[in-house]
């Protein structure tokens, strides 16, 4: 099969087009089909060794990033019962010593894959799974309520153009700081009640119009100066949440609760959050898709502006 790999950790330069064996699912996983990958800036940390031992084990050559993806089952484990092959299904996978979703083929255990809801395309399915299941956690570890008021911090991010839609779901009022027009745009767009640049405009006091009795909640995708600043539109009482990972570690206000989290990708997190993708209009916003031959130019447009996710089609 082809597959984008490295040889070794390092810069976007190090990610080539190979053609490696097609890997065998074990009896409690499948094996999928690729037709659409998503590309996470977490990902760019991995290629440069960052997660190196973290999961348990030493990284082997050829590596095959990718941690989230979509496409069609084609083999299943001996003791698979979930799905059939021909299923359409998305998946959160993490490294594997099998290989992650840069690939035309990818097996993950049965728990951590999911039927595509209706109303998404495969090619959206294939770039929200670890960004929609570690938002919804977020927004659930902070025990939201409906009619109150919640921050989300880079909202028109990965993680943070679907919560702010999720949010929404659940009947919460949504402050969006979004990046550029573009990102003030798209977040008005997904349905947040308030806008801001954090870039360019003064988020304590157009968060104060906003909620002037103080924000009842904040979730924070990306960490720095303005996201601080922007903690302290929160009322005494209220939650701040961010997943592990983001740096720098936000500085939360004395009388507020600070909430880390990452990803739930339980059976039970994948039927919440297909339930709620089902219940209304839903959209993953797709910046731009490259063809697998194309994943190193992937990789260098992480570190420019961009809304949404960015994704690999597999089969061009």
């Amino acid at each position: 099969m082809k597959a984008a790999v490295i040889d070794a950790f390092g810069g976007s330069d190090t990610i080539t087009l190979r053609r490696i064996r097609v890997p065998s699912p074990e009896p409690n996983e499948v094996l999928i089909q690729v037709a659409s990958a998503g590309v996470g800036s977490w990902e760019a940390d991995e290629r440069e060794g960052k997660y190196e031992g973290y999961f348990g084990f030493k990284t082997t050559f050829p590596y095959i990033l990718g941690w989230d993806g979509a496409g069609t089952i084609v083999a299943v484990g001996s003791k698979v019962r979930r799905f059939k092959v021909g299923d359409h299904v998305y998946a959160a996978s993490t490294p594997l010593p099998k290989g992650g979703f840069y690939a035309e083929y990818a097996v993950v255990a049965q728990e951590y894959v999911s039927r595509i809801p209706s109303g998404l395309s495969i090619e959206q399915a294939g770039a929200m799974a670890w960004d929609a299941l570690t938002g919804l956690n977020g927004l659930n570890k902070l025990n939201l309520k409906p009619g109150e008021k919640l921050l989300i911090f880079g909202a028109s991010g990965g993680i943070g153009h679907i919560a702010v839609q999720l949010a929404k779901q659940m009947g919460v009022n949504v402050f969006a700081v979004a990046s550029g027009d573009d990102g003030k745009a798209l977040a008005k767009q997904l349905g947040a009640d308030s806008v801001v640049d954090g870039h360019k405009e003064d988020i304590v006091t157009a968060a104060r119009q906003f909620a002037p009795e103080g924000l009842d909640a904040a979730l924070l995708t990306v960490g720095g100066k303005a996201a601080d600043q922007a903690l302290r539109a929160l009322r005494e009482g209220s939650r701040a949440g961010w997943p592990n990972g983001v740096t720098p570690e936000p500085n939360v206000p004395a009388g507020v609760r600070a909430i880390r989290f990452d990803g739930d990708r339980s059976q039970k997190a994948f039927a919440e959050l297909n339930h709620l993708i089902e219940a209304s209009p839903f959209k993953v916003h797709i910046a731009h898709t490259f063809p697998l031959s194309q994943t190193a130019k992937a990789h260098e447009m992480l570190a420019a502006h961009f809304v949404g996710k960015l994704t690999l089609n597999i089969d061009s």
